[in-house]
């Protein structure tokens, strides 16, 4: 990591860090984006335009590509590739979403990458891994999370199993883990080490995220099934319940005192309740409360408990979350049209929300260390390509 005196522009703790980021979907942009909002200078290349998006919102307003400078170039033909080797030399890293080996093929596999740059960190992002036999597979988050016991436990006894969005493997198991192992790699770069190669895999990631139930399970306190145990839904004091409106608030009251204030809070004796250790008791005990939460609506059931040892939140729709009173306190959203705000936060150096379009590519180059000239001719050139 190299920072100069016109790397300045953001005071995020990544300010001068130099990121080539070869244009793709899913994890690799989020984890852009995650860089860029810490001050991290990202050049994102992408392909000539061909076809319509697969997502079609626009970039400009699109929070998972903001703060990022733009070219295009073609890396199917010699000219596209010999203008990325040729920014790679001013480049602290690389991250490409590529299918395994589809790089190799293009000619600006690692070896070519690291041949430009020998300390270059190139973080590859995949759904399987550079390697195995499905490693030239095709896939998405349900996929991933299919082959590490995750999606088998989620969701109902008496129904499928329930993706939960594509939060758990695209961008936990594989955003994530791509900026964590990109971050070491430039740390043991920064401390002479050589650059290197992270083989970031979402199947990876997400049996990383399952390492704690796996822990639980082989040591028999947890059961291969779902809506079965003290942390998926099974438990009726870590669940959630309908109330009179026919909305929702979640329970968390795991812990003994988090439990008695629940109980009390609900009115009720817990001398007179099921044990609450005893699974066989589970039913009945859930059946007591789901009959007590629909007593009120969500929003009573907030004014009463919310913040307090029970442990229960409203469930909030993504139309109401940005106007809750803690995510405005903290500015957990941002915008007239309500994003997440960049996070973790920092008290030396704070992130800021990046703006939806980075540097122009000629000043970007500049401060990479291409001279006025060149960077003119090759931003040009490349925006052309």
């Amino acid at each position: 990591m190299r920072p100069t005196a016109t790397s300045t522009r953001r005071a995020g703790p990544l300010t001068g860090l130099r990121i080539v980021e070869l244009a793709a979907i899913g994890p690799v942009p989020f984890c852009a984006m995650l860089l860029a909002d810490m001050g991290a200078d990202v050049l994102r290349v992408a392909p000539p335009p061909h076809g319509p998006p697969l997502f079609p919102v626009p970039d400009s307003v699109d929070p998972i590509w903001r703060g990022r400078t733009r070219i295009t170039l073609d890396l199917k033909t010699s000219t596209g590739r010999d203008r990325l080797l040729h920014i790679l030399p001013h480049a602290d890293a690389l991250i490409e979403g590529f299918r395994a080996g589809v790089l190799e093929k293009l000619g600006v596999g690692p070896d070519a990458c690291l041949a430009a740059n020998p300390r270059l960190v190139i973080g590859r992002m995949t759904g399987w891994g550079q390697t195995g036999p499905l490693a030239h597979s095709p896939g998405h988050d349900p996929n991933y999370l299919a082959l590490t016991g995750a999606l088998h436990s989620i969701g109902y006894p008496d129904r499928p199993p329930c993706p939960p969005l594509n939060l758990v493997a695209d961008f936990g198991g594989g955003a994530l883990y791509l900026a964590m192992g990109l971050l070491a790699g430039l740390l043991n770069v920064r401390a002479g080490g050589p650059g290197q190669v992270v083989d970031a895999a979402m199947v990876d990631g997400a049996a990383s995220l399952m390492s704690m139930i796996y822990s639980l399970k082989n040591f028999g306190l947890w059961r291969d099934e779902r809506s079965a145990n003290l942390l998926d839904g099974g438990c009726p004091y870590g669940t959630t319940y309908e109330t009179a409106d026919g909305k929702y608030v979640v329970v968390c009251a795991l812990e003994p005192p988090f439990y008695r204030a629940l109980v009390r809070a609900l009115g009720f004796d817990e001398a007179t309740l099921p044990p609450r250790d005893d699974r066989a008791s589970w039913p009945p005990l859930r059946a007591i409360f789901a009959a007590a939460f629909r007593a009120k609506t969500r929003d009573e059931w907030a004014r009463l408990l919310e913040g307090t040892d029970a442990c229960v939140t409203p469930v909030l729709s993504m139309s109401e979350a940005p106007a809750h009173r803690h995510n405005v306190a903290r500015g957990v959203f941002v915008g007239q049209k309500p994003v997440p705000a960049p996070a973790p936060r920092f008290s030396a150096t704070p992130t800021t929300h990046a703006p939806a379009v980075g540097p122009d590519a000629v000043h970007l180059l500049e401060r990479w260390g291409m001279g006025s000239e060149e960077a003119r001719t090759f931003a040009v050139s490349a925006a052309g390509d």
